[in-house]
């Protein structure tokens, strides 16, 4: 039998267009291989380790199998939501990291299933929500470290993205047996945003959604929402997600404090004397729906940094359960008319 190779083997199941930035991310890192890529048809997965110039790459149509390859010690769940659950458990049952695609679970009970997994088998998580490596949020997060702003008591994150024929995933994306709901399928990104902002406990979600009249996309769920949430010390927070608007891609960050104000890459604050007008960060900004836009390479580098350390991620999927609650509590929230309050409970 061969050696095992000292890098850590990789694994993506599915073969998309966030699959080949997985590939990318994790041929990038020295540390890892990508050695084995599962497709419904293993004709395709074989094609996507060609396309990458993958030598020692098995080609898999079933996750069963993939995860019996002793070299893999790490897996990206990258297929559609709905099937999520099923394969997170599937990999931490066999021992394997887990990269989890957003969102992990399409209700609550099957994210606490997943979870429990997840710590019972003691391997690592880490969920893509992969804008926390994006410039300008590690660039916000150093203002807020260094009190630039103040105590936060107001702050919208906003996800605006039409997302309709042209776009890869739309004709499973306007299903809401796969997709769920505006924010899981997408405006996922901007509540985590708030959340890893504010860096509070929220204990209560106001939500409203709906369609517009004629619904030119077909979807079967509400894709505009506006989700009102309040955290424990009486911050507020807000985030409005619409997938049927008729404008370029937005991911809007606006952060209230009392030192300081933040509008997406402009700052005024008290720490800037004599500042009279917004002073602009010249960064890369959260302004793409695009998956090569996104920083998967950040992502995977933080992650194989936690398994080499046995340590959690800050994306880990206990900390993650979190975003997915305000997700949940916002769906409940649109449908009864009525505030819910966090912690949810099965």
């Amino acid at each position: 039998m061969a050696q095992k190779s000292d890098r850590l083997g990789a694994g993506i199941i599915s073969t998309g267009w966030v699959s080949g930035e997985y590939v990318k991310a994790f041929e990038k890192n020295p540390h890892t291989e990508v050695v084995a890529i599962c497709s419904r048809d293993k004709a395709r997965a074989r094609a996507k380790a060609d396309e990458h110039g993958l030598k020692n790459c098995t080609a898999y149509d079933s996750v069963e199998e993939m995860l019996k390859n002793p070299s893999l010690d790490v897996v990206a769940v990258c297929t559609p939501h709905h099937l999520h659950v099923e394969q997170g458990i599937l990999c931490a049952q066999a021992g394997k990291h887990i990269v989890m695609e957003k969102p992990a679970a399409l209700d609550y009970p099957s994210y606490q299933k997943l979870l429990k997994t997840v710590e019972k088998s003691k391997v690592k998580s880490v969920v893509s929500f992969v804008l926390r490596w994006n410039p300008l949020f590690e660039t916000l997060k150093a203002l807020l470290a260094d009190n630039a702003l103040g105590e936060l008591f107001y702050s919208e994150v906003d996800y605006f993205h039409a997302v309709g024929p042209w776009y890869g995933q739309y004709a499973w994306n306007i299903k809401q047996e796969i997709a769920g709901s505006a924010l899981l399928t997408a405006g996922c990104h901007a509540v985590d945003g708030l959340r890893w902002f504010t860096q509070k406990e929220a204990v209560e979600v106001m939500a409203y959604a709906n369609t517009s009249k004629k619904n030119p996309l077909k979807y079967e769920y509400e894709p505009n929402s506006v989700t009102l949430v309040k955290f424990s010390d009486g911050t507020m927070g807000k985030v409005a997600c619409s997938l049927e608007c008729v404008m370029p891609y937005v991911f809007n960050i606006q952060l209230y404090g009392d030192r300081g104000t933040v509008r997406n890459n402009q700052l005024f604050s008290r720490k800037l004397p004599g500042q009279t007008d917004w002073a602009t960060i010249p960064t890369v900004m959260p302004d793409s729906g695009d998956v090569t836009h996104h920083p998967f390479i950040g992502e995977i580098n933080h992650f194989v940094e936690c398994i080499q350390k046995d340590q959690e991620s800050h994306a880990n999927l206990a900390d993650c359960a979190r975003t997915h609650e305000i997700c949940y509590a916002s769906q409940m929230s649109a449908r009864t008319g009525k505030p819910v309050s966090l912690p949810l409970s099965i």
